[in-house]
């Protein structure tokens, strides 16, 4: 299984990101998921700045994805998967991609969303999509860095919504 995490983070790629994570997981490439960003080449170039050395980084749409995963185009790498939303998540199980566990990092209290950690806020929609994540047994965590300790979905959840 290529993908040794998957996160969700609505910064994607920063020092949390490239440095704490990197240093924990050891990843060969960092792969970006997102439909809007993989078209945009000046933010595309900025982020590939940011990578630590020795590391390869894709920013890709939702349906390449799929099909590199699919076509095995990752299968000797260790990916780091980067999505600002559990939705994107959803979208790649449904094409046939593996997730290991998902950890999430920060979603911004915006747009309505009801804190559940000091860094995380969900919606009705976002917590539906971890849930469904779960249901398919993956482990749903909350964690910001790798020196914290990881709170369960669940857990972080329970007296919140």
């Amino acid at each position: 299984m290529p993908i040794v995490l998957a996160r969700i983070d609505q910064r994607l790629v920063h020092g949390v990101t490239v440095n704490q994570w990197n240093a924990e997981l050891n990843p060969k490439r960092y792969m970006i998921v997102d439909n809007l960003i993989s078209q945009d080449e000046t933010v595309k170039a900025s982020m590939r700045m940011s990578k630590p050395s020795g590391t390869g980084m894709s920013i890709i749409d939702e349906q390449k994805a799929i099909t590199n995963f699919n076509n095995g185009n990752y299968d000797h790498q260790v990916v780091f998967l980067l999505v600002k939303e559990p939705k994107i998540l959803l979208n790649l199980i449904a094409g046939g991609v593996k997730i290991p566990s998902v950890n999430v990092g920060v979603i911004f209290k915006e747009d309505g969303r009801t804190p559940i950690t000091e860094r995380v806020a969900l919606n009705d929609e976002e917590l539906a999509d971890l849930k469904a994540l779960q249901a398919e047994g993956i482990p749903v965590h909350f964690q910001y860095t790798p020196g914290e300790p990881a709170v369960s979905l669940n857990d972080a959840i329970k007296g919140k919504m």
